[in-house]
């Protein structure tokens, strides 16, 4: 006959209180663990080891594991009396005070010890500790680099946690030299154990993003990756990325997309589709700010002209209209450019439009204006993005074509442009409020621009460049919503039409363009503080303008790419 006996939560609790009163009164104790700030602190050793794979790992295969006092470096005494109280109420199902303790455990994460958090979290089945353990690494993996990489907690990681953790998108480093450098110290911790991880771990360091002063005098002198051939595979791949070798025709040969040649999502960088130099590209390239250089991609978007192009917060590049086989289109399709995933057609607008106007607001994209191949447009659709459908919106009080878009507090603005079957070109801009289904008249701009662009950095709308209808501009101007007025800011080195313009890290660039004799692969950025344009020192590898007037010419176009955390991409309107 067998007897069940079924444990209470009353009991659970007495356990609770019989081991906690054991360790304050050192009873049964075999292990004292010295924190920084000087406090001893009591515990057994066996409890430790089943709660933690940290104080398992220190008490079976460190030095530590024969002795009886151990000094915990990077933890204070609080901290670490959490984490043992909040062993013993997992091991003894107090839920309520678990979840107290890991509440108060959340707060006091720090670079120094939130893989150890996390581990223990993971361990415990404690969900919000661990989700946001994880998100707390992912924002401050760079601090944690730079103050953990040389600690038993870092070095004990296993492969796999290694690898998920350097394979995060949205890893926050100032450099993915620390990323490699990291890579480095794990493996030759136990160098003969560990040899074997490095091709695995080698494919999540973007290479790509590193110097190229790096590769050749870090990189390409490293023994262990020398003497394993999937790894000088992987360099002999970021060689010819850095140092691309050419056709006859003068192109440089894209890199594949792969994981290696994704930026991480807290980088930004300005992205480029299309465009004409000395004739039609339908190359892209992208500009890492970290390393000062364009990079060609070898996606190529499409061989349709006088579309537009707009990025969403999904991580989505979308293009919709333009002129292709000799008719005017409504179709469109969405590609991420940093995936292997293929394009995919979206539905097609309600209206044919070329030269038209885009910009992305809540994930639902707006195209506006625009030329049918009869008339100038100013009605207005937008793509809903819980449809998937188009639907109309009130049109503009202006037939626009050749105008600017820019999105600033939810609301879009049409800035300028002009009308194709008039020649008259516009100062004057409009915005759209999607509440209230309206577009309200803004104040007008100091100069008429058609080919302008338009760029929001800082709560702030700038029209950048253009075309007066006698002239191309140099000159720039700001809208800001609280005072209602433009006001002149300081001219551009070279007067351009058809420009790009793109926010990043506080600065504002003007990429490529025309003035009325050159299509330009140069870069001038605006500093705010200084009112101050000055020449980027790396230019495209490829001239980029938009298109003139007519269907026989080509389109250019810019779309800048913001990664964060949450945000991926912050969408700025851009010509294709």
């Amino acid at each position: 006959m067998t007897a069940k006996f079924e444990y209470t939560k009353l009991c659970y609790g007495e356990m609770f209180q019989v081991l906690k009163s054991l360790r304050q009164h050192e009873l049964f104790c075999d292990i004292k663990l010295e924190t920084d700030d000087g406090t001893i602190i009591f515990g057994h050793k066996v409890i430790l080891a089943s709660a933690s794979p940290y104080f398992h790992a220190m008490f079976t295969n460190f030095a530590e594991k024969n002795k009886d006092h151990v000094v915990i470096r990077q933890l204070d005494s609080i901290i670490l009396q959490l984490l043992d109280l909040l062993a013993a109420t997992n091991l003894l199902q107090l839920n309520d005070l678990k979840d107290t303790c890991c509440d108060f455990i959340q707060k006091q994460l720090h670079p120094t010890n939130c893989l150890g958090i996390k581990a223990f979290a993971d361990v415990h089945s404690c969900t919000k500790l661990l989700s946001s353990s994880e998100l707390y690494i992912k924002q401050y993996f760079f601090l944690i680099l730079r103050e953990v990489v040389e600690t038993e907690e870092f070095l004990s990681l296993s492969s796999e946690e290694l690898v998920k953790l350097i394979s995060f998108d949205e890893l926050n480093v100032s450099s993915e030299e620390e990323v490699f450098e990291c890579v480095l110290r794990w493996v030759k911790h136990e160098l003969d154990s560990r040899k074997c991880f490095l091709p695995q771990l080698m494919e999540h360091v973007r290479l790509a993003f590193t110097s190229e002063n790096y590769i050749t005098q870090k990189v390409l002198k490293e023994p262990i990756l020398n003497n394993c051939p999937k790894c000088k595979e992987y360099i002999n791949e970021v060689l010819h990325f850095h140092f691309p070798k050419r056709h006859e025709s003068d192109q440089v040969i894209p890199i594949p997309e792969r994981i290696r040649y994704k930026p991480r999502l807290e980088d930004k960088v300005i992205l480029v589709v299309g465009g004409i130099g000395t004739k039609y590209s339908d190359s892209t390239e992208w500009y890492d700010p970290k390393v000062s250089q364009w990079k060609l991609m070898a996606k190529k978007p499409t061989k349709r002209v006088l579309a537009s192009v707009a990025v969403s917060k999904d991580n989505l590049f979308f293009v919709v209209g333009g002129y292709g086989l000799g008719s005017y289109l409504r179709s469109g399709f969405v590609i991420d450019l940093f995936s292997e995933s293929p394009s995919k057609r979206i539905d097609d607008m309600l209206v044919k439009r070329a030269k038209l106007g885009v910009g992305v607001i809540n994930k639902n994209l707006y195209a506006v204006g625009g030329f049918d191949g009869t008339n100038c447009l100013n009605s207005a659709e937008v793509f809903d993005d819980s449809t998937k459908k188009w639907r109309m919106i009130s049109s503009m009080s202006t037939r626009r074509g050749e105008f600017g878009v820019g999105v600033l507090n939810n609301l879009l603005y049409a800035v300028g442009g002009s009308d194709f079957m008039s020649g008259e070109v516009f100062n004057s801009v409009e915005c759209y409020h999607p509440s209230l289904d309206a577009w309200r008249p803004v104040a007008e701009m100091c100069k008429r621009r058609r080919g302008v662009g338009v760029g929001v950095l800082d709560g702030v709308l700038y029209a950048v460049g253009g075309h007066d209808g006698s002239e191309t501009l140099k000159s720039v101007e700001a809208y800001r919503p609280s005072t209602g007025v433009w006001t002149t800011m300081a001219d551009m080195n070279l007067p351009r039409k058809l420009v790009g313009v793109v926010a990043l890290e506080g600065l504002l660039h003007a990429v490529g363009g025309r003035d009325d004799s050159f299509v330009f692969n140069s870069v001038e950025v605006y500093n705010p503080i200084t009112n101050t344009w000055t020449m980027l020192g790396a230019p495209m590898n490829v001239q980029r303008r938009d298109r003139d007037r007519g269907p026989s010419r080509r389109a250019a176009g810019q779309a800048f790419i913001r990664r964060a955390t949450s945000l991926k991409l912050n969408s700025q309107p851009a010509k294709y």
